[in-house]
């Protein structure tokens, strides 16, 4: 269920404002009630909830004041929420490291153990967090764009606020630094199985 619709009181645009403001107005509340679980979802995949809503909110309140910018392209609005959820996003890590400089915390929580019958999917999607907490932040953003958001590339590339070319590059070369991350998984724990065998032996 979606949060109330933010107080978006605060417009003010330029000329009068009487005429169109009910189809505005219309059209906002129309566009918070299809994106905003898509919104909230995004930040709360980059945050903790209290600030996910908040960067929610804060998303939607931008959208109002800038409703002439919202693409009138359905296929484009959610990348563009995406991009102002993000710009949101970084002021907030921005600030917070200015306060406390100790960095922000990346990733979420370790997945819970659910049961013997899931062990293999939450061992291998911690192989896959630690294989990516291990990349940039930029690489992180890029694989999560597609792989957690499900946006093609020029959907993705509106989000990140670059051309679909430079972000096809960014993908190609992001996968190949994941791939290269979970191959040394491998290579590293083989080598302490044999180590660990060896030790056995020995004893």
């Amino acid at each position: 269920m979606p949060d109330p619709l933010p107080d978006i009181g605060g417009r003010t645009d330029d000329g009068p404002q009487e005429a169109g403001v009910d189809d505005d107005e219309e059209r906002f509340t129309a566009l918070f009630k299809c994106h905003y679980p898509d919104v909230l979802r995004y930040a709360a995949r980059r945050s903790d909830p209290d600030r996910a809503r908040d960067v929610a909110a804060e998303t939607f309140l931008v959208a109002w004041r800038r409703l002439n910018e919202v693409p009138r392209d359905a296929d484009q609005v959610l990348p563009w929420l995406y991009s102002v959820a993000r710009n949101t996003l970084a002021n907030q890590h921005r600030g917070e490291r200015r306060r406390l400089r100790l960095g922000a915390r990346l990733g979420a929580a370790v997945p819970r153990r659910t049961g013997a019958d899931h062990a293999g999917t939450v061992v291998e999607s911690l192989r896959l967090r630690e294989a990516l907490h291990g990349l940039s932040a930029a690489d992180q953003e890029t694989l999560r764009l597609v792989g957690w958001e499900g946006l093609d590339v020029a959907a993705a590339a509106a989000a990140a606020g670059c051309t679909p070319q430079t972000f096809a590059v960014r993908l190609h070369r992001a996968r190949q630094r994941l791939d290269r991350a979970l191959a040394d998984q491998d290579t590293g724990r083989a080598r302490s199985r044999r180590t660990l065998a060896a030790k056995e032996a020995e004893s």
